[in-house]
């Protein structure tokens, strides 16, 4: 067997190899932690780069079996931002500095949301003169919708696959044509084929998952040559289906140690992407974000919802920072940053390396 040492010491890493790494403990977990960390500072730098969020609607015609909002969930309370509070969110990013934002929602394909994401993707570039950049996070679209995005002003696209296992997609997804494996990774396809920054992530601790599951999942990332990962622990929901197979999963800490061991292996495997200290590692931990900032997360996701909405987009239980408005969830990220010996690069796009080598 390999010395963990050895592992660790590899510019490419076999199926393995990650598993190792994903079991990693005590000294061989500070160890991988510790190579993470230089790997990120080395290749990446230590700059931190927001992503202001602005979760401008829950409405959504998926049933993913893991997720609040999702279509059958007769509890959710649905909403459609205005419009005006969407840009004037924008608007603080872009006075701010946050040097780009991302707009998530449900996922639609009507020719009204179709026209109104084109429509906020033109006048986030009006008010910022061009100055900020736009993450699309809006689900699987045509070829023809996400080449208009693109040409609208939009150059990032998050379509996460939450579970490259097919077996296991199918697991936590309708058996059906509206909730296609196939369907997801054409999409990413097509992302790559129009111009897009790509990024996609996983879920981490579902039911039903194992450690080789994840390891194939750090092996697909590499194969589909990803731009940006988002991935995060999963947090159940008791409106959803998957609810019923919680005693089959990790408990919280878990859950969250394994999501770090993530992130660190990622970076080792993929040094040069950007990868998001997810949002629902703060759900489990207070610290979770700045500590997967610490050993490899490069991209903060500020949460700039509207507050009167962001009860209501609940993908899983416990979201942090509800109650927080604009300015409070800056200074938080502020000063969190700042405790992880990490800085923010305002102003800036903070593009992923990768992509850039990936156009040359």
């Amino acid at each position: 067997m390999k010395k963990f040492e050895d592992i660790l010491a590899q510019n490419d890493f076999s199926r393995d190899d990650l598993v190792r790494l994903l079991e990693a403990e005590g000294a061989e977990r500070t160890a991988l932690f510790s190579a993470a960390a230089a790997r990120k500072e080395a290749v990446v730098g230590k700059k931190v780069y927001f992503r202001g969020l602005v979760e401008f609607s829950n409405e959504c015609s998926k049933d993913c079996l893991y997720c609040g909002i999702r279509h059958s969930n007769s509890k959710v309370v649905r909403y459609e931002a205005a419009d005006e509070d969407i840009l004037a969110a924008c608007r603080f990013a872009w006075e701010n500095k946050f040097g780009s934002v991302v707009l998530q929602s449900g996922e639609l394909s009507s020719t009204n949301f179709i026209n109104r994401v084109d429509y906020l993707v033109k006048q986030i570039k009006a008010l910022s003169n061009g100055g900020l950049g736009i993450t699309l996070s809006c689900g699987e679209q045509t070829r023809e919708t996400y080449e208009r995005w693109f040409e609208s002003g939009a150059h990032r696209y998050l379509l996460r696959i939450e579970s490259s296992t097919r077996e296991l997609y199918q697991k936590i997804h309708p058996n059906n044509d509206h909730h296609s494996f196939e369907k997801r990774l054409e999409c990413l396809r097509l992302l790559k084929e129009c111009g897009y920054q790509v990024g996609t992530g996983v879920m981490i601790g579902l039911p039903f998952q194992t450690t080789e599951n994840l390891a194939d999942d750090l092996l697909f990332l590499k194969s589909i040559d990803v731009d940006m990962v988002g991935m995060g622990p999963y947090i159940e929901h008791e409106d959803t289906p998957l609810y019923e197979f919680r005693h089959l999963i990790k408990s919280k800490q878990e859950r969250f140690d394994l999501a770090l061991r993530m992130v660190a292996t990622l970076r080792l495997l993929m040094p040069d992407i950007n990868i998001a200290a997810a949002t629902a590692l703060q759900a489990i931990d207070p610290a979770g974000r700045e500590k997967a900032v610490k050993i490899g997360a490069n991209i903060i996701m500020p949460n700039l919802t509207p507050s009167a909405f962001r009860k209501d987009y609940q993908l899983y239980e416990d979201k942090p920072c509800l109650d927080e408005d604009a300015d409070q969830c800056r200074n938080c990220l502020e000063a969190r940053i700042e405790l992880a010996g990490s800085e923010i690069g305002y102003g800036e796009w903070g593009d992923s390396k990768h992509f850039e080598r990936r156009k040359i």
